[in-house]
Formats: C-alpha cells, sequence, structure tokens
C-alpha cells in the first residue's frame, strides 16, 4: 500500500471513530434526560445504605452553594451512562471488528457482553452488601456526643469511587480470560503466581477502599474467589485454542 493509501486508511479510520463517539454521545444524552428528571429520587436511592446505618431522623448536609442542584446532575449522567453501556462497548467492538479475525470476532461478543454484566454485578454486590455493612461499622465508632450528617458531595465521590472499584475488581475473570486466550499467559503460570495474586488482592483492596478491615475484606476476597473463576473457565479455553488455532490456520 503506498503511503498516500495508508494516509487516506488512517482518515477513515477517524472518521468513523469520531462517528460512532458522536452517536455514543447522543444516546448518552438521551438516557440522560429522562435520568436528570428524576434526579433527586435517583440520589434518595443512592443515599438509602447510608440512611440506614445513621440513627433515625439523621440527614446529610450540602456545604456548597450549588451542591444541591449539581450532585443530582452528576448521579443523572452516571445513571445515563450506566444505561448506555451496553451501546458504547457494541460501537467499540464494531469499531474493531473488521481487524479481528473469524474466531477472534466469535469471542469479542461474549467477552463483551460477560465484561458488562461482571461490571453491574459488581457495582450491585458494593450497594446492596458492601455498603450496608461498612457504614453501620463505621457508624458504631461515632461517639455518642457528635451528630453524624455526611456532606453530599463527598458521599457521591465515595459511592463513586467503591463503584469503580469493585466493577473493575468482578472484571477479572475476563482479564485472566483475555491473558489466556492471547497466549500472553498459560493456565499452569496462573496457577504459579496465585500466592502474589492474594498478596496483591489485598494490597489493592487497602489502597482502593476506606481504612477499615471489613471493607477491605469484602474487595480482596471476591476478587481472590473472582481469580479462580477465571482460571476455572481459562482452563476449557486452553483446551480448545490449539482445535481454534489449527482450523484458523487452515482458513
Amino acid at each position: 500500500m503506498t503511503e498516500e493509501g495508508v494516509q487516506e486508511t488512517f482518515i477513515s479510520h477517524l472518521i468513523e471513530l469520531r462517528e460512532r463517539l458522536v452517536r455514543t454521545l447522543v444516546v448518552v444524552g438521551l438516557c440522560f434526560l429522562p435520568a436528570f428528571f428524576y434526579a433527586s429520587e435517583l440520589y434518595d436511592l443512592l443515599a438509602q445504605p447510608m440512611m440506614n446505618a445513621l440513627p433515625e431522623g439523621s440527614r446529610m448536609i450540602a456545604t456548597g452553594v450549588i451542591t444541591p442542584f449539581f450532585i443530582p446532575m452528576k448521579i443523572a449522567l452516571m445513571v445515563a451512562f450506566l444505561v448506555a453501556l451496553p451501546y458504547l462497548l457494541y460501537q467499540a467492538w464494531a469499531f474493531v471488528a473488521p481487524g479481528l479475525y473469524a474466531h477472534e470476532k466469535k469471542m469479542v461478543l461474549p467477552l463483551v457482553v460477560s465484561s458488562t454484566l461482571l461490571f453491574f454485578a459488581g457495582m450491585a454486590f458494593c450497594y446492596f452488601f458492601v455498603f450496608g455493612t461498612v457504614f453501620k461499622f463505621i457508624s458504631s465508632f461515632a461517639p455518642k456526643s457528635i451528630s453524624v450528617a455526611p456532606d453530599i458531595e463527598a458521599y457521591f465521590n465515595f459511592v463513586l469511587g467503591m463503584f469503580v472499584a469493585f466493577g473493575v475488581t468482578f472484571e477479572v475473570p475476563v482479564v485472566v480470560v483475555v491473558l489466556v486466550l492471547s497466549g500472553i499467559v498459560s493456565v499452569e503460570k496462573l496457577r504459579e503466581i496465585r500466592p502474589y495474586v492474594i498478596v496483591g488482592a489485598f494490597v489493592v483492596a487497602a489502597v482502593v477502599t476506606p481504612p477499615d478491615v471489613v471493607s477491605q475484606l469484602m474487595l480482596a476476597i471476591p476478587l481472590c474467589i473472582l481469580y479462580e473463576l477465571g482460571i476455572f473457565v481459562s482452563r476449557f479455553i486452553e483446551k480448545r485454542k490449539p482445535a481454534v488455532d489449527a482450523g484458523a490456520a487452515e482458513g
């Protein structure tokens, strides 16, 4: 291919990428409008685990002038992004699909679907199990002489960080499968480094979670379990991989 041909191909890819980004932004915007209409109710739902852990009659506070408006808007944007996430991942898959082999295309869609479901599962685990346990544990240490009234912006930032941490943690099986599928590591190697992964899981949990034992354990233990799940699934992929590679070579 000539230099001009390469340049034209590169420009066409940029144009396609721009079009797909515009489509994604439009979908996020369409999801944002109804979410913003119910932004206050969405924040109340998000704050429910904290409110359940506080004494009866407690309320959160807003220390900023525009915080009561700005934080619900952020929550609406977060919800819009999550609702549009499957479409976003589909656009990413459609962009890279033309450059993949046939057997790779067959694996991409299951990986996209599973990674989306696992990310949502991590957020759900955090909301329904982690928050209630952690907030009750922390509030139990509050002296009786003080009134606990969390700031809504600080609470949102904390919740968002925890959602990302647990959502990414639940992607571990997908990462392990991709590493085995691409031939970077083998299942045997993954088993050999298991002790280092366990130590790393507790280090990561200590860094990304609050400085309490409960939340650290509730992140580190699922991370270790999900790593084992990734190894279990990778065993079957590694057995099928030689046959798939042979079929691709014949094709």
